[in-house]
């Protein structure tokens, strides 16, 4: 049986980045629990440890029960009846190891029953769970709604939810509805309060994952008369309060496991989460924020199922006398598979740690004043997680699309049967560059730190880097790149036309991320010394380059008036 964590050596070497000493020092408070709790760790080397046993633990779930089970539920699917959803029995099996392994609220502190981890090493075990069952990683990875009760949620709140989803509970958030998908002003569900402070939610949500769990937060309009942003508030709802029904579970091309749920909301009693009217402008965006990032994680997870369901087939396959992988249009389409998962984790893994300074900083802030030094790094850790959010969610969803694609490709004909675990891959690799923000999405929350610099600035950073002597001339090509990047962005901002920012957006942010993931790459390959990554490193060095020429070349020929073509008519 397989070890989904330790078969990967790739995983051990980003979980030993430099950065996490730091991280656990901060998240760890300099190892105070210790004197709390027996299972706390007393320093570095023991929190690593610790890590490195968990993470074995989910390797082994998931390349034993979660793997074996994938196929049964993707054919049983989930159900709906008597106004609630079932899971697939391998589901309710994959929960309850996931339950009595202790994996549920792996990121919250020990006091409220959690493991207290950084999100580095959880989301590396969303990583891990996406590539045994995609589809179940929606159920388990929703255990991070939770992050949000902690940071904007009182004391109470968190003593009485966050609790239960470290025992195990599951989540949700519920946010769009028929008439607001992605434009999520347009939020619709009534929310009232009532004379003893608690309120009630009337009206509908769809396409809810996981929409019959157990703890929800709720996005709902509480300010009569507003139709905008600023009049949604963020609430809880209990499942065992009762008042929402499932009015059906949606019949989906993929991920079938998890239950996509339409709701209705009949005077459910809600607890207010934070402060009214900050529901979308704070709240959401910070569970989006996180949101994104999982499913990054997620589409890193396919990528890499995508990626060894075709190695193996193309090893075993016999055509013209040899092996399949013997012949040079396929390999060459591997190595570009592998060099786009690589490229994809080492972004991934960056963004996390970022991730994880800023947020250590914001809790540590509301225990003591930061020092000035410690703000300085907070504005900056914050700053580089934002930008590189939209990057990792888009480029590596979009990846994972063309890994799932080109691994039926390899297969052949056998691909597109149901024999082979790609097909069922395949489908559910789709939805990954359209949910928690399509694509495009992320090109509209990126492109402002294109224009502000911040991609720049991170590239300088990297470009200031150790790279080996085997990829000292990717160091040169990249800077090359770079003043490509530069140019194209001063071509569009001379016109001075926000339309034609926009419309040149997408192939601006392609370019940072194609270089930042360049960059990450070739760096990462040094510090691990790893010789997979170096190789990935010059494959994915050729692609950027290529990419980068492209975008730049079309920035540099295209003339403004030429943007009525483009145009509806």
């Amino acid at each position: 049986m397989a070890n989904f964590y330790t078969d990967n050596p790739d995983l051990r070497a980003h979980l030993s980045h430099p950065l996490m000493e730091k991280i656990v020092a901060l998240k760890e408070r300099n190892y105070s629990d210790a004197e709390k709790f027996d299972y706390a760790p007393v320093d570095f080397a023991d929190a690593m440890d610790n890590y490195d046993k968990v993470l074995e633990i989910v390797g082994d779930i998931c390349g034993g029960k979660i793997a074996e089970n994938a196929e049964s539920v993707d054919h049983q699917g989930a159900s709906c009846s008597d106004g609630h959803a079932h899971y697939a029995d391998g589901t309710v099996e994959n929960l309850d190891l996931c339950r009595k392994a202790g994996l549920m609220g792996m990121s919250m502190p020990r006091r409220l029953g959690g493991l207290n981890f950084p999100i580095t090493p959880y989301i590396m075990a969303a990583d891990i769970v996406s590539r045994a069952d995609t589809g179940f990683e929606n159920l388990w990875g929703l255990q991070d709604c939770a992050e949000t009760i902690y940071e904007f949620g009182s004391e109470e709140q968190k003593e009485k939810y966050i609790t239960r989803v470290c025992q195990g509970e599951t989540m949700s958030m519920d946010l769009t509805e028929p008439d607001a998908g992605s434009d999520l002003q347009s939020v619709m569900l009534k929310a009232t309060e009532q004379p003893d402070g608690t309120w009630r939610l009337n009206g509908v949500k769809r396409f809810i994952t996981n929409g019959d769990s157990d703890i929800h937060l709720v996005l709902a309009r509480s300010e009569d008369g507003t139709k905008d942003g600023r009049g949604l508030s963020m609430f809880i709802y209990d499942k065992r309060d009762g008042g929402v029904t499932v009015r059906r579970i949606e019949n989906k091309m993929g991920i079938k496991g998890s239950p996509t749920c339409e709701l209705v909301y009949k005077n459910a009693k809600a607890e207010l989460c934070g402060s009214r009217r900050m529901g979308l402008i704070k709240y959401v965006m910070a569970l989006m924020n996180g949101a994104r990032l999982g499913i990054a994680a997620q589409s890193v997870g396919v990528s890499e199922i995508a990626y060894r369901e075709a190695l193996q087939y193309a090893r075993e396959r016999q055509q013209f006398g040899k092996p399949i992988i013997e012949f040079p249009a396929v390999y060459e389409m591997l190595s570009v598979m592998k060099a786009k998962l690589d490229a994809s984790r080492c972004l991934l893994y960056e963004t996390s740690r970022y991730v994880d300074l800023y947020k250590a900083y914001e809790d540590i802030e509301k225990e003591r004043k930061l020092t000035p030094e410690e703000k300085a790094e907070l504005k900056v850790y914050r700053k580089y997680a934002d930008a590189c959010t939209p990057l990792a969610k888009g480029l590596s969803s979009e990846y994972c699309n063309q890994n799932a694609y080109d691994c039926i490709q390899i297969h052949g004909g056998s691909g597109f049967m149901k024999d082979y675990a790609c097909e069922r891959v395949y489908r559910d690799a789709r939805i990954t560059s359209i949910y928690e923000g399509t694509t495009q999405l992320q090109v509209v929350a990126a492109i402002r730190h294109v224009t502000t610099g911040t991609y720049k600035a991170l590239m300088d950073v990297y470009a200031g880097m150790e790279f080996s002597e085997q990829l000292a001339g990717v160091k040169t090509r990249l800077a090359a790149m770079v003043e490509k990047y530069q140019a194209a962005i001063d071509a569009v901002q001379a016109v001075n036309d926000p339309a034609y920012t926009d419309f040149m957006a997408r192939r601006l942010v392609e370019m940072a991320g194609n270089i930042v993931m360049a960059y990450l790459l070739a760096t990462d390959a040094t510090r691990y010394n790893s010789e997979s990554m170096t190789k990935s490193a010059l494959v994915y060095a050729n692609m950027a380059e290529a990419e980068v020429n492209k975008h730049s070349s079309f920035i540099a020929a295209f003339k403004p008036e030429e943007l009525a073509a483009y145009t509806k008519a």
